[in-house]
């Protein structure tokens, strides 16, 4: 078990190491004050609580972050887990401290409709602190990364639940903040629990090729080094492996085992001038073969977390490629360390260079008129690693999604220029406004007073989570009563795929309960919604539907226990049910369920007599049972029904059509174990066209309840469709 000595040392000494000469009588307060208030809380694995706080400053002072973020790193939690306030702290510590903790503090206090808006919540409220203080978001990556390196104490379930928010959220955030050296830890650690066999197998190759690969590189690193060394050019020159998870993103991209990938190697060479950097490219392109495309410059042309450096893939003697990095000094600490090594506030100016950080309140824009499982999710579409650089015409840099078409360098410059968008031109030349981008064009939009506003269609062409808010903003406030119209259509045609009864159609109190679980006022202001795209006619109805499921199985309920309800021959006939099903006009016989269509309480049923083995009962709709009036076995065909009894577990399949990814069968077993259901079977195969087919068998008491599990897997990023299977 970890102690506090250890830990208050190692942080003491890196404090020491990065702020020479520092004050530590108030950080001192600070731990004695966080050890007070968490002297009654323990961690997950039985230490003190203490010893988290103490962690996360750690590693804000490995940042290079001042004294105020060590304090709000050290007291990060004392506001959401223990009686401390905002103003107990302000007091004691200073109101810029108490800002930070305030900053990093969840909204655990509130009440939310679903996990999904409480994210939305938390995440919006981070970066609403962090676009007035960047140190925010710094202690909360902080904090992050101590705890995944301490996930080994939490439940499975919660393993994959904050390793998933890591790889969705977190990884990406501190690649957008050029923090690469910590998305790279918290992206091995998170696929060591999301699959742990593909971790485990890399590894071990890793480690079994190391001698091997250890020589490669130190040949490699003394060319490079003899070279440059010879020309007089002062460097400091090293190889490395890609981490665990760059080599299982490639393996999964190109669809390939890792002893069929030869890219999987990369040196840095670190001079002390910018010409120097090109000086060395020279050098490197004589001394190894150049793989034609494969050179950046990132220093013209720095990204928007201000990464700089070249890039340039290489072949050497032996036939292996590798990619070679070439950065100066302080382009190797912004590399590493990101936004912390150009912070703001260490400079002592106190204003900074705000357009760094325009990206955060385009993601504070993005989340007005957004369902809250939307806006969780398309985080990582403004946060994603591939970006296409563009200019405008007067040289502009404009920083997009990979895939991003003229409508998204519209709504990247003004609201008003998409809306206004009419053509465009790329390179000079009259193109289409659903033509993909690629780095290094020149756009330029072409607007009309009298365009119309944008189209529909554009939702379904943008890339940017930026142009798509900005199109639903034009369509809430200049569309309504269109929208409406759109809206209804929409609900009403997905309501009737389910068979589910339409608004009107419903008890007024069911319809309040229904309007309540939606977050609407009346069903308008819903139709509206999904008119301008903030909610789909899918999601609306995936949440009310085990409602209005559970509202008609009470109503039924309600009825069957009522004894006068039932007729004297129906009560003589449940006598006799077997599995839950009457034969009507037999009454006993031996029943078996078909595997064929595997039907459940519910479901519309009939019987079909087979020879020796009784009743085999099928889903009405089962095409099974489209010969029945066949005169040759329409007297093998008898009508059967459920009987009124307690309720017994069915098996039942369905099958999942999807969008391959990784980490998606994980994501199905995950929900099924949520919804407390016995799963019996679950494989996958993928198909052509990115494609691919699960199948799940499990067991349900009744169609309501499979109806729910349905919608719960719908409800899966990347799950497309489902349909009942066979066993």
């Amino acid at each position: 078990m970890e102690s506090f000595a250890e830990h208050y040392g190692a942080m003491y000494q890196t404090v020491n190491r990065c702020m020479p000469g520092v004050d530590m009588t108030l950080i001192d307060k600070a731990v004695e004050y966080a050890q007070d208030k968490h002297k009654h809380q323990k961690r997950k694995d039985g230490s003190p609580y203490i010893i988290h706080p103490l962690a996360v400053a750690e590693i804000v002072a490995e940042m290079g972050l001042d004294v105020d973020a060590i304090l709000g790193a050290l007291l990060h939690d004392c506001i959401e887990d223990t009686d401390a306030s905002h103003d107990d702290i302000a007091r004691l510590f200073g109101n810029t401290t108490a800002e930070l903790v305030e900053g990093v503090t969840k909204l655990t206090r509130a009440n939310f409709a679903s996990s999904e808006e409480q994210q939305m919540e938390n995440l919006r409220k981070m970066f609403m602190a962090m676009s007035k203080d960047i140190r925010v978001v710094l202690i909360k990556i902080a904090d992050r990364l101590h705890n995944m390196r301490t996930m080994q104490y939490q439940t499975p379930a919660k393993q994959i639940s904050k390793c998933r928010e890591t790889m969705d959220i977190y990884a990406p955030l501190a690649h957008r903040l050029g923090m690469q050296k910590i998305k790279w830890e918290l992206e091995d650690i998170a696929l060591r629990y999301l699959d742990p066999a593909s971790y485990e197998n890399i590894t071990a190759y890793l480690q079994a090729h190391k001698e091997q690969d250890e020589a490669f590189m130190h040949t490699i690193q003394d060319r490079i080094t003899q070279r440059l060394s010879a020309m007089g050019i002062h460097n400091t020159t090293y190889g490395r492996i890609k981490h665990v998870y760059s080599i299982y993103r490639k393996m999964n991209l190109q669809d390939k085992t890792i002893d069929e990938l030869y890219d999987i190697y990369a040196f840095r060479v670190i001079v002390d001038t910018i010409p120097n950097c090109y000086n060395v490219l020279g050098h490197i392109h004589d001394l190894f073969n150049l793989v034609p495309g494969r050179f950046k410059d990132y220093i013209s042309t720095p990204k928007p977390n201000m990464y700089q450096s070249l890039h340039t893939t290489v072949i050497g003697s032996q036939g292996i490629p590798f990619e070679v990095q070439i950065r100066t000094w302080d382009m190797h600490h912004t590399a590493e360390y990101g936004i912390a090594a150009h912070w703001k506030y260490k400079q002592g100016s106190g204003d900074g260079n705000e357009k760094d950080f325009e990206w955060v309140r385009r993601l504070l824009e993005s989340q007005q008129d957004t369902d809250a499982e939307d806006y969780v999710s398309s985080l990582k579409i403004d946060m994603f690693d591939d970006e296409v650089f563009v200019f405008t015409p007067k040289g502009k840099i404009v920083s997009l999604p990979a895939g991003s078409t003229p409508i998204d360098f519209a709504y990247a410059i003004h609201s008003g220029v998409g809306n206004a968008l009419v053509g465009a031109k790329v390179n000079n030349r009259i193109c289409n406004i659903d033509t993909p981008l690629e780095n290094g064009d020149i756009v330029e939009i072409i607007t009309s007073k009298s365009a119309k506003g944008p189209s529909r269609d554009w939702l379904n062409i943008c890339q940017s989570n930026q142009a798509r808010t900005k199109i639903k903003q034009w369509f809430k406030k200049e569309k309504r009563e269109e929208n409406v119209l759109h809206g209804r259509s929409s609900f009403e045609a997905e309501m009737r795929r389910l068979t589910l009864p339409l608004p009107g159609q419903m008890d007024s109190e069911l319809e309040q309960q229904l309007l309540k679980k939606l977050s609407f006022d009346n069903w308008d202001d819903m139709y509206a919604a999904i008119g301008y795209g903030g909610l789909t006619a899918t999601k609306a109805v995936g949440r009310i539907r085990d409602d209005i499921h559970r509202a008609t199985k009470a109503h039924t309920t309600d009825k069957s226990a009522n004894p006068l309800k039932l007729t004297p021959e129906e009560v003589r006939q449940n006598r006799h049910a077997v599995n839950g099903v009457i034969v009507e006009d037999i009454e006993s016989c031996m029943i078996k369920f078909s595997k064929c269509c595997t039907p459940v309480p519910g479901d519309a049923i009939v019987g079909f007599i087979t020879k020796g083995f009784g009743v085999s009962v099928h889903r009405a709709d089962c095409p099974n049972t489209r010969h029945r009036d066949d005169p040759r076995q329409s007297a093998r065909w008898v009508r059967v029904r459920w009987a009124t009894q307690d309720e017994q577990p069915f098996d039942t399949t369905l099958e999942l059509d999807c969008i391959t990814r990784d980490g998606l069968l994980l994501d199905v077993a995950t929900a099924m174990t949520t919804a407390r259901v016995r799963v019996k079977e679950l494989s996958g195969k993928d198909l052509p066209g990115g494609r691919s087919v699960f199948t799940v068998r499990f067991e349900v008491k009744n169609v309501g309840e499979l109806e729910a599990i349905r919608t719960r897997l719908l409800n899966i990023r990347d799950v497309t469709g489902s349909r009942r299977g066979q066993n």
